[in-house]
């Protein structure tokens, strides 16, 4: 009878240094420690925080940091021999974080990140030095936050052709359309109440005018449609002219308005345009996402054998986000990891952008134009003009008293036939305000 074979020695720990500790960094901290046996157990092995840094060594994070090697110099917290895996939780698209992203990957060293910005934007270089060094990159926390969406996609679909990815990228814009919708609210109210349930930034640019949703697209669909990241052609429209009269009007279609992103390939082919927009749409009343309150998130992913996909979760958020950074942790502490984007940079093949003008749909369409004779039909003839059909008219009194709502549903047309109409309408003297206009997706 031959002996058994004799156990395998126990991994040494995955010594992990975290660079930034604000509230997803404190998170992160939290989590490792309540934890860390679990976490063990499922890795294969210990995962130790071994050093911190940030810009401000006083400050009271919330958590017990005293037990960790404090670096100054975030340079030297990445150059550290008994350092495996850099956490950047700093920010921004450039400066410090994309610095000790490069310095991290470059020294052989895992990175995990939450900074969808930064990936946006450098992303593919990030990913040929990841490929150079035979390293991970992660960043699971960058795309919706809690939701482990970039693993489902990039994994479990892989053997997957993706149709589209569509969805509720921004908890922000959520919250407050959610605040309009349920209690009849004005955008600048519905913000401030947002601002105060920390839900909003004291300067919301980013998330209402859609930019931080826009980094969220061009991420997923690199994963989805194996394209490289552009986020130049991603175009982005927010919620700032969104009024009050615009919810009410979309309830009484059948709908509810919702900041989506949207990516989908032109036709059939495999490497046919890409479409990549963001902006306030009417979602169908029955629609899953017509269903995601306040400050979550959801993603919709259709694949030709899989199906629909949907993933809904908190979007962000100290304990969600550090719930993602942690399996991305895990995932290296397994050996488990492949391309950044699925397949490897040269693999990706360079998307022409897509005619946004020539997509074809119904749209809602919506003018505060003063109360007199004459109006309507300048209406009519710019819609003519522009070669825009009219499906149905509402005319109502804003509740300012500022002049009359006109709403307005197309048949199905060009957008660029509608941006044209609402271009002649904008420089109206009878025309108060910016025109609204929003696609009626059928999903």
């Amino acid at each position: 009878m031959s002996p058994s074979p004799a156990p395998a020695a126990p991994r040494p720990p995955l010594r992990v240094a975290l660079a930034g500790i604000g509230v997803v960094g404190g998170g992160v901290v939290k989590l490792l420690e309540a934890n860390r046996d679990l976490i063990a157990r499922r890795a294969g092995r210990a995962i130790e925080i071994v050093a911190v840094s940030a810009r401000d060594r006083h400050k009271d994070r919330g958590v017990d940091l005293s037990r960790y090697r404090w670096e100054d110099d975030m340079d030297a917290l990445v150059a550290a021999d008994d350092v495996d895996v850099v956490v950047e939780m700093i920010g921004g698209a450039d400066g410090p974080a994309l610095t000790i992203a490069r310095h991290a990957l470059g020294a052989g060293k895992a990175l995990v990140t939450a900074n969808k910005a930064m990936i946006a934007h450098h992303g593919l270089d990030l990913a040929r030095l990841a490929e150079a060094k035979d390293t991970p990159l992660k960043y699971e926390a960058a795309v919706a936050g809690g939701i482990p969406v970039i693993k489902a996609i990039r994994e479990g679909a892989s053997a997957n052709q993706i149709a589209r990815v569509y969805g509720i990228l921004n908890g922000t814009c959520n919250y407050i359309l959610t605040q309009m919708e349920r209690n009849g609210a004005s955008f600048a109210d519905a913000l401030a109440a947002a601002q105060a349930e920390g839900y909003a930034e004291a300067d919301p640019t980013f998330d209402v005018d859609g930019i931080d949703a826009a980094h969220k697209l061009s991420i997923l669909a690199a994963l989805c449609f194996g394209t490289k990241l552009d986020i130049d052609a991603v175009t982005a429209n927010g919620i700032r002219g969104l009024i009050a009269a615009d919810i009410r009007e979309a309830e009484a279609l059948g709908h509810r308005v919702r900041l989506i992103g949207m990516a989908e390939r032109d036709g059939a082919e495999a490497n046919g345009a890409l479409y990549q927009h963001v902006q306030p749409c009417l979602v169908p009343a029955d629609h899953p996402l017509a269903y995601v309150p306040g400050a979550l998130n959801a993603v919709v992913a259709e694949g030709n054998f899989v199906g629909r996909l949907f993933f809904e979760g908190a979007g962000a958020g100290e304990g969600p986000t550090a719930s993602a950074i942690v399996a991305d942790i895990i995932d290296i502490a397994r050996d488990e990891y492949g391309p950044a984007f699925a397949m490897p940079v040269d693999a990706l093949d360079q998307a022409p952008p897509a005619d946004a003008g020539a997509r074809e749909g119904k749209h809602y369409v919506r003018l505060v134009v003063e109360d007199r004779i004459g109006v309507l039909a300048e209406i009519a003839t710019a819609m003519r003009d522009a070669g825009v059909s009219i499906e149905s008219f509402i005319q109502r009194g804003d509740d300012a008293g500022d002049g009359v709502v006109i709403a307005l549903v197309t048949h199905e047309g060009p957008t660029r036939a509608i941006e044209a109409a609402l271009a002649i309408l904008a420089a109206s003297e009878h025309v108060v305000g910016a025109p609204m206009h929003m696609p009626i997706l059928a999903l």
